[in-house]
């Protein structure tokens, strides 16, 4: 089953959505509106259209509608105003305005979006109003005229504000109008002709009121639903934003849960696997139920010591897990737990008494792999009271690899370290002549105790 987390968990970085919908018109008054497009010009187009829509959305209970303008004031203009704004019974209002509408200046489609943001309220305040609409923008545009910034780079940072749950642009016009995609600022629509363009804004208007039902089916190597308990997110594709989050499992039934999500968004979608299982640019439609299938192909990791039996405890040593060949942190676990991992080659590391690295194990799908590591011995040194500094390190093929260092507040010590050969470094607490140093070999057997004596 998919379990949502509580609304403040599950939309930590996300968006906590009630029932109301608020829809910013952002229309193009640009002097190339005139240009004659259908049984029109294409403001003309526009006014009959929108005045009709206008119509038959004033009633429609938990939207609101407002409307801003660019192009419209005057020939040297670049500017953009909010000619309406939201408030509940509007329509007449919105209605007026768009009958005055006169394209008389140039393109500020960019500096038009980046103004909207402060067109819709901000929450109230009081806790049980203080839930965010679904804030849309709806722009609508002939693309003839150059703009005054690069409105992709405006609708990236009006997206990841977190207010606005998608904008659309409806393209009217002729279709070579429109050679550079405005698909970076938003879902990009070309309307060819005056039927689609009313057969569109009720599009995005329905869909801004329903919702999208999702059945999600992790699946293994075998194609049959994996018994694992995930933890599970959607992302908004376009801002990297989580929308949602929830936990993945199956019931005893062996029968997948669904989950409810926003229909306006395109999602990547992240099963919490190790490392994760990515799906990109997933979209889901309202009013059916969407299947999401994720296969995952994933196998157990190990490791424990030989089991020499000891007269001390051995620790449970942290272990961290590599991809082969990266140095990115994959997953971490500890000595004696299985842990498990997508399939493929890593790179382990036993954070031991030297490091102990393990390089290019497989991990094979359905399948336990096992590790076994030496049990560690014990340096029991015993140290006179005036060394005042010393250190540890692993002798291998004439080269030293530094392990630790003494403490000097202890005159006996206990440090676990694989087995191998070792040297230590003392220096007397008042010396700083170099021939006062003292140079000592020793062995670390498995589970065997070497004791060492600095006072003799």
């Amino acid at each position: 089953m998919l379990v949502f987390a509580s609304e403040a968990m599950s939309q930590e970085r996300g968006t906590v959505f009630g029932d109301k919908t608020r829809v910013l018109i952002i229309l193009d008054c640009s002097h190339s509106m005139w240009d004659r497009w259908q049984s029109d010009a294409k403001i003309k187009v526009t006014q009959q259209v929108l005045l009709k829509f206008m119509d038959s959305v004033a009633n429609q209970q938990g939207i609101e509608v407002a409307l801003r303008v660019f192009g419209h004031l005057n020939k040297n203009s670049y500017g953009t105003r909010l000619e309406v704004p939201f408030e509940k019974g509007n329509n007449y209002k919105i209605q007026s305005k768009i009958k005055t509408l006169v394209p008389n200046g140039a393109c500020t489609a960019a500096t038009a979006l980046s103004s909207s943001l402060n067109d819709f309220p901000p929450l109230s305040g009081d806790s049980k109003e203080d839930v965010q609409p679904r804030n849309i923008i709806l722009i609508i545009t002939d693309g003839m005229d150059d703009c005054d910034g690069n409105i992709c780079d405006v609708a990236r940072q009006v997206q990841m504000s977190g207010v606005i749950v998608q904008t659309f642009i409806l393209g009217i016009g002729n279709k070579q109008d429109f050679q550079h995609s405005l698909d970076c600022a938003g879902k990009f629509t070309y309307v060819p002709n005056e039927e689609q363009y009313t057969e569109t804004l009720y599009n995005i208007f329905r869909m801004s009121e329903e919702e999208a039902q999702v059945v999600v089916s992790v699946n293994d190597e075998t194609d049959h639903l994996l018994e694992a308990t995930l933890p599970l997110a959607f992302y908004d594709s376009q801002t990297g934003v989580v929308k949602y989050s929830t936990i993945y499992s199956i019931d005893g039934r062996y029968t997948p849960d669904t989950l409810t999500v926003d229909p306006l968004v395109t999602y990547d979608v992240t099963l919490f696997t190790t490392p994760p299982t990515v799906l990109k640019h997933r979209q889901f439609k309202p009013g059916r139920v969407n299947r999401l299938s994720i296969s995952v192909e994933q196998g157990s990791l190990r490791l424990r010591t030989d089991g020499q039996r000891t007269n001390y405890q051995v620790p449970q040593y942290p272990v961290l897990v590599y991809r082969h060949g990266s140095n990115a942190l994959t997953g971490r676990q500890l000595m004696g737990e299985s842990h498990d991992y997508l399939t493929g080659n890593y790179d382990i590391e036993v954070l031991s008494f030297p490091t102990l690295r393990l390089e290019n194990v497989a991990i094979v799908a359905s399948s336990a792999t096992d590790l076994t590591i030496p049990t560690p011995g014990v340096a029991n040194i015993t140290k006179p009271k005036m060394i005042s500094s010393g250190t540890v390190f692993e002798l291998k093929d004439g080269v030293l690899t530094y392990v630790c260092d003494l403490d000097p507040n202890k005159v006996n010590e206990r440090i676990l370290l694989m087995p191998g050969e070792y040297q230590l470094v003392v220096k007397p607490q008042s010396s700083i002549d170099y021939k006062d140093v003292r140079t000592m070999r020793f062995q670390i057997g498995s589970g065997k105790t070497t004791n060492i004596d600095l006072s003799k």
